[in-house]
């Protein structure tokens, strides 16, 4: 860029940035560090706000008209379809108040760069900000909007009124609105949610799910739901995570702990109806990486991952583990001679020194957690 005070050069600033992939990121993970409702949103959705902002700010520079003339139509539709994905309006303008902080910086630090005069760069920023307000107010009209349509409509006010439990609780939603959906205050509901399916799939499983009462809808792209009564069981080939029965108060709580099982259930590759307490082991260590990473290295770090032995002696450990440290179970299990599983698990004490396996030892319980928890992480990452 040609250094310059010029209004022009303002103007290839902006046009620069809305083009300049890296900035838009930049800009959209801000919006999304600082809005966890805009950081559940898919990271291509944040970006197409950024543009649509960036964009608008550069239309206002060249036409340099009145605002109350411009049409924000894409505005208005942004905030609608931000109303339909459950994110409100306090969150949504969160997001966009905190990416356009850190695209004024950007437009400052660049435009310094460039040789633009401050004098100048003020003055295109006080253009766009008057701008970048109007359209702030687009996209909350269209949001409001939305939200109105979506109290009227029957389904979309099922899945509208389920999202804003499952993200901000039943604090502010009238007792009369949970009735009309067979809700109760008082009441205590499974919170469930499926693993994304197809369409057809997702249809069936809602018309199962349904008979049992409670409220179901699609949540961020997936099935889900507060259910007074478990259902027997879910399709075969489709995972569902459900949690023990609860206040609605804790709705949000355990939304977030069913999300969390369903990362640890999907990485297993598990199907079926499965309870989240099931998993609370898994899912629990899961949410700490950088610890696992330690572990790993404290206790595997002799361990050659590219070492095919290493990685059996790595599996059978595991198994045995996972068998109640039975020499016999962990041999039916991988199909090998117990001798075998006695001779890897020795080998493995030999280069690693651990864990025990001399005749009728046994690991405690917290050795029994760092060494599976080091094993698994070290073989999923294989």
């Amino acid at each position: 860029m040609t250094r310059t005070g010029s209004a022009p050069a303002f103007g290839a600033l902006l046009r620069h940035l809305a083009a300049d992939a890296a900035a838009v990121d930049e800009v959209a993970r801000a919006a999304r560090a600082n809005s966890p409702e805009v950081a559940r949103l898919p990271a291509a959705e944040v970006r197409r706000q950024v543009v649509l902002l960036l964009t608008s700010g550069l239309g206002a520079l060249e036409r340099r008209e009145d605002p109350a003339g411009r049409d924000f139509t894409e505005a208005r539709r942004l905030g609608a379809d931000r109303a339909a994905q459950g994110v409100s309006v306090a969150g949504l303008l969160r997001g966009v108040q905190a990416g356009r902080d850190r695209a004024v910086e950007l437009v400052v630090r660049h435009g310094r760069d460039a040789g633009i005069p401050d004098e100048v760069l003020v003055e295109g920023l006080l253009t766009i900000g008057r701008y970048a307000a109007a359209v702030e107010r687009a996209v909350v009209d269209g949001h409001r909007k939305a939200e109105r349509e979506l109290v009227r409509s029957g389904p979309a006010a099922r899945a509208h009124l389920l999202r804003r439990l499952l993200t901000d609780g039943p604090d502010d939603t009238p007792a009369a609105e949970l009735a009309r959906f067979g809700l109760r205050p008082e009441g205590r509901y499974h919170c469930l949610v499926a693993a994304a399916p197809d369409p057809v799939r997702a249809h069936t499983l809602h018309r199962q799910l349904a008979r049992h009462g409670g409220l179901l809808g699609a949540v961020e792209d997936r099935l889900a739901g507060l259910l007074p009564r478990l259902p027997g069981a879910a399709p075969a080939d489709l995972l569902a995570l459900v949690t023990p029965a609860q206040p609605l108060a804790r709705a949000p709580a355990m939304y977030a702990l069913c999300l969390a099982a369903l990362r640890t259930a999907t990485h297993r590759r598990l199907r079926g109806l499965r309870q989240v307490t099931d998993l609370a082991g898994e899912t629990a260590l899961a949410a700490q990486p950088a610890l696992a990473e330690l572990l790993r290295a404290t206790l595997l770090g002799p361990l050659d991952p590219a070492d095919e032995f290493h990685r059996e002696l790595a599996t059978t450990a595991l198994a045995w583990l996972d068998h109640g440290q039975r020499l016999d179970q962990t041999a039916a299990a991988l199909h090998v001679h117990p001798n075998t599983v006695r001779y890897r698990l020795r080998r493995l004490r030999e280069v690693t020194g651990g864990p025990p396996v001399e005749e009728g030892a046994r690991c405690t319980v917290p050795q029994t957690v760092h060494w599976w928890w080091a094993l698994r992480s070290w073989l999923d990452g294989c």
